[in-house]
């Protein structure tokens, strides 16, 4: 799994709100878009290891 589909989901369900600083759901998209975006080798580590575990099997069926 590469991590270019999940930033691109995040950044999909970040956009869909209206940037509002006092909205903690757009607060917790953006920060978690903004902080995996910039630190994106350790992410796709992250990715690397739970892809070893199958935790995307499922998803990658249905879309391969």
């Amino acid at each position: 799994m590469k991590i270019e589909p999940l930033l691109a989901e995040l950044n999909r369900l970040r956009q869909d709100l209206d940037e509002d600083p006092t909205d903690i759901e757009w607060l917790a998209l953006h920060h978690a878009f903004c902080f995996i975006s910039y630190h994106t080798n350790l992410f796709q580590e992250y990715i690397d290891e739970q892809a070893r575990q199958g935790a995307f099997d499922a998803w990658e069926e249905e879309n391969s």
